[in-house]
């Protein structure tokens, strides 16, 4: 994210990326300390929540379980009831069981130990699509046998959300950032605020530059965490393997982010026909770029 206006910034590390508050430039240093702790806090809640990587973390909890029904939390439960909503919204494209096809591709580990021993793909595609077996009653979950749970880019999303909100409380207006997805909250300078998106092959080229007034951004990209020829983190659920698809960045406008989150997903799979759908930015494989956002330059 990229911003031309005197603003105050706070950044830390939280889910893998590096998570920017953004608040009024007048705002009196207490203030912008509480915002900042508020969220930091925030995202080491939910980290430590929905981290695949953390084995006492509750989703890793949840997978251990297998078929055996797992009492979850409240915001546990809100969540995966969200991201079973998104599947069923979008007939599948985006998938919360895609998590055995992942580590499948490789993606067994935090992205930064994949690529220091980054490898070929050492099993066959493993089916996905079983979003449709798991049970949630209120508290109580039960996976199918062999459906593991990923909601890492939703819980991001997600999260960023619940960030926001808090910092409202604390702040007139701002922005949380985190890894490319984008909440505002509060009553926005007029005009917004100008965002900027790095294009995936330059990062000194801008592909979307828009004023955000209220709402998310989320950006998702196959270039960024990728390890090898047809290697990356985003699973077609139609196939088991990472997605063969000519769109390799996707910047999407909606409400929250958790919902730009999925469509970006979900975006990258449709390719250009989303545009006709959804507000969004999509680079393809040979760098042009193509929007149906009114906003974009």
């Amino acid at each position: 994210m990229q911003t031309d206006m005197k603003l105050g910034r706070d950044v830390f590390r939280a889910m893998g990326s590096s998570v920017v508050l953004i608040t009024p430039g007048d705002v009196e240093p207490i203030v912008r300390d509480r915002a900042l702790h508020a969220v930091e806090e925030e995202f080491a809640e939910q980290e430590q929540r929905f981290s695949r990587f953390r084995a006492d973390s509750e989703l890793s909890i949840a997978n251990r379980a297998e078929t055996r029904p797992t009492r979850v939390s409240g915001p546990f439960a809100a969540l995966v009831g969200r991201a079973l909503r998104a599947a069923a919204a979008t007939d599948g494209l985006f998938d919360p069981t895609v998590l055995p096809a992942m580590i499948a591709a490789g993606y067994d580990r935090t992205f930064e130990d994949v690529i220091v021993t980054a490898r070929e793909v050492l099993r066959p595609p493993t089916p996905t699509g079983r979003w449709r077996e798991i049970v949630l009653d209120l508290d109580l979950l039960r996976l199918p046998d062999g459906v593991g749970l990923d909601l890492g880019g939703i819980a991001k999303g997600w999260t960023a959300d619940r960030a926001a909100r808090l910092a409202a409380e604390i702040v007139p207006w701002g922005l949380v950032d985190a890894g490319g997805d984008i909440r505002t909250f509060g009553d926005l300078p007029r005009g917004g605020i100008p965002i900027g998106v790095e294009h995936p092959f330059d990062a000194q080229v801008e592909v979307l530059r828009l004023s955000l007034t209220h709402g998310a951004l989320a950006t998702s990209s196959i270039v960024r965490r990728s390890w090898g020829p047809n290697l990356h983190h985003l699973i077609d659920p139609r196939t088991g393997l990472p997605a063969a698809t000519d769109v390799v960045q996707a910047s999407i406008w909606a409400d929250t982010c958790a919902e730009a989150e999925v469509n970006a997903k979900v975006a990258l799979l449709r390719g250009v026909p989303a545009l006709g759908d959804l507000a969004a930015t999509l680079v393809l494989e040979d760098g042009s770029v193509v929007t149906s956002m009114p906003l974009a330059a």
